[in-house]
């Protein structure tokens, strides 16, 4: 019985590892170069005036959901966000997170159970956010654009996060419509094995602070809803 088991365990690696050989092969694209310099700035600074980024500066709080799970409330001003899943909340504190606090069914959190949850709503927090304010970080610290030609004659922004966050290295690649506003991106990315794939970036909503913000994704057959996407 165990000698049929390993025998199945290890048949279903095989299949997988072929699985997935013949998806990279299928899907798998090289990360694309492109020239940097101000041509590439000019572009990210067209598509940061479709989103209406000097709103974005003034919005004082953002509220949003990811796929349902987490759910965030940030005091941008305050640099504090308020992450809650299933009974826990903590109250991150951005610049001192070790000062954060955490909950669990209203009541406080121990000492070292805090530290641990403390981790994850900055790791949730970080790719979370991401999702819903990615095109008005392509100018922070530690990034690198370039402008890629693509086939159909049209020009591309590729993005490379030298540092921060959880993943530094990773790339997107923005695809822009003629309004300026992004329709998608491709990610060569850590948490991703396949290069290039894309998800679109869509059903804009204009918050009260007048900023545009994404309320959807769509990776694949994946779908990614933002919520109800408050910005005051």
């Amino acid at each position: 019985m165990i000698k049929k088991l390993f025998k199945f365990i290890g048949i279903l690696a095989l299949v997988l590892a072929i699985g997935y050989g013949v998806l990279y092969y299928l899907y798998n694209e090289p990360l694309p170069t492109g020239e940097s310099g101000p041509e590439a700035d000019a572009l990210a600074y067209r598509m940061l005036d479709a989103l209406n980024y000097k709103n974005y500066n003034n919005t004082n709080v953002l509220e949003w959901s990811f796929r349902g799970d987490h759910h965030y409330k940030w005091d941008r001003r305050k640099e504090i966000v308020s992450v809650s899943w299933n009974d826990i909340t903590v109250h991150l504190d951005l610049i001192t997170p070790s000062s954060s606090k955490a909950t669990i069914n209203n009541s406080s959190a121990s000492y070292e159970k805090t530290k641990d949850l403390i981790e994850k709503a900055q790791s949730y927090f970080n790719n979370d956010s991401f999702w819903l304010v990615a095109p008005f970080k392509v100018f922070d610290h530690g990034t690198e654009r370039y402008l890629v030609d693509l086939e159909d004659g049209s020009e591309a922004l590729l993005v490379t996060y030298t540092q921060g966050g959880d993943t530094p290295g990773d790339s997107y690649m923005w695809i822009i419509e003629p309004s300026g506003k992004p329709k998608s991106f491709k990610l060569w990315t850590k948490i991703i094995p396949i290069g290039g794939v894309e998800a679109t970036w869509q059903d804009w909503t204009k918050t009260e602070s007048g900023v545009f913000l994404p309320t959807l994704h769509k990776l694949g057959p994946l779908s990614i809803s933002m919520g109800e996407v408050v910005g005051k």
